[in-house]
């Protein structure tokens, strides 16, 4: 079997989230608790990390993988979804999974997982979590693909588990508070594991402090431990000064999004409970790692400056709270006119997502090349309808194209709206 050949299985024959929705999405844990059966329970034979949130769990996972790699650690990174190729979903210090490992996984196991019918989803955290296990490595950072409580990755019992925030996405399978998508997520809490909240929040505070309770599991909120007192910026780096226990430290981070001064504080309160379980991950190791978290993990999408002339952005914040802080930041750059390439999956809920953003922009409306994505005549009438102003076109790129055809080299040029937009564009 050809790579190309096991990757038309892996996506064409098995129901897949990114692709269709919430028909590929299971309720339980049933089959991947079948599949790691087959494999001889793989993830209860290498130390992890869990990472859980609405936004910024990627970063957080990308961040966190790469301190522990610098600190000398053999790092696993299970993410999801991938932008250009299916092995971005999992590394090892960096390195993708290579090819053949993938082809050899899927020729052994597919007869035996197709009596399961497993998704896409689930029979990649098998594959990751066998690799992770051959592989003898000493950690590994597995980030949710989907909520917590429910999510296939959910079977691991991990040394730290982590919760970045809590906003509206996928309010047709989390539900439609945020307390109610605080119960999913706070379903990664394990009795006596540790457990570090991103952003204390009064609407979901009480939630995980009684879910922590009920399992006897610390629980830490660091934005209460870990402040961002200053900022500055220089190229496409940023250096935040961090206050906790009335010390202060620069980072120099390369990811340059704003939403990153959050993310920062998260990791900086996960290494704290780490070392508490004696890591040794030294301060030089984690300046290290923050100022080359792209180039040691292979992080993209977040942020990323892709031209300087225009100005060309890409971002894959694609949910309210996601939009909010990129719309921030487009505005702090007070460029006279941005061009928006916008595309989006046909289940998110666009109302509130459109209503954020300003009506002075150029608007170039695109669909994603999934099954998912929103037919872009759609979007165009209903962004229209609220007094967006724009076109549509019938692909990303040329939508891009156009975009860079109109725009002045002083006028920004933003390209996101979902993670598949921007993998099309980089």
């Amino acid at each position: 079997m050809k790579y190309s050949e096991t990757l038309d299985y892996l996506f064409s024959q098995l129901p897949m989230f990114h692709r269709i929705g919430a028909a590929a999405y299971k309720a339980d844990l049933n089959n991947t608790i079948a599949i790691c059966n087959r494999l001889n329970n793989p993830q209860n034979n290498f130390k992890s990390i869990h990472i859980a949130g609405t936004n910024g769990k990627g970063s957080n996972s990308h961040m966190l993988a790469a301190i522990m790699q610098t600190a000398g650690y053999k790092t696993g990174l299970y993410t999801s979804p991938h932008l250009k190729d299916f092995r971005e979903r999992i590394r090892i210090n960096g390195e993708m999974i290579s090819e053949k490992k993938v082809i050899d996984f899927v020729e052994k196991y597919s007869k035996q997982f197709e009596e399961i019918k497993p998704s896409f989803f689930e029979w990649t955290v098998g594959l990751s979590f066998k690799f992770f296990e051959e592989e003898k490595i000493d950690i590994a950072v597995i980030e949710t693909g989907l909520g917590g409580r429910l999510d296939s990755t959910n079977i691991i019992t991990p040394l730290l588990s982590v919760i970045t925030n809590i906003s509206y996405d996928h309010k047709d399978l989390l539900g439609d508070t945020l307390q109610k998508i605080a119960v999913e997520k706070a379903g990664i809490i394990k009795q006596n594991i540790p457990v570090v909240i991103g952003e204390t929040q009064s609407e979901t505070k009480n939630i995980f402090i009684q879910k922590a309770k009920e399992h006897s599991a610390p629980i830490v909120f660091a934005d209460e431990h870990f402040k961002i007192s200053e900022k500055k910026y220089s190229g496409f780096n940023q250096t935040l000064t961090v206050t906790a226990e009335n010390k202060s430290q620069d980072y120099t981070l390369d990811l340059s999004g704003n939403y990153q001064q959050k993310n920062i504080c998260t990791v900086l309160a996960a290494v704290t409970e780490l070392r508490k379980q004696n890591f040794n991950i030294p301060d030089e190791q984690i300046h290290h790692a923050l100022l080359n978290t792209k180039q040691i993990t292979g992080l993209r999408g977040r942020w990323e400056i892709l031209n300087s002339s225009p100005l060309t952005i890409v971002d894959v914040g694609h949910n309210e709270a996601g939009i909010m802080e990129v719309m921030e930041q487009i505005h702090s750059l007070k460029k006279e006119t941005v061009h928006f390439v916008l595309g989006m999956v046909g289940d998110k809920d666009r109302k509130n997502i459109l209503q954020l953003l300003p009506k002075n922009f150029i608007y170039y409306f695109c669909k994603p090349n999934i099954p998912r994505g929103l037919d872009e005549k759609i979007l165009f009438a209903e962004a229209t309808s609220i007094g967006l102003k724009g076109k549509y076109f019938p692909s990303v790129q040329s939508a891009y194209d156009e975009a860079k055809k109109n725009a002045s080299e002083n006028d920004l040029i933003f390209i996101g709206g979902s993670t598949f937009v921007v993998a099309e564009i980089i």
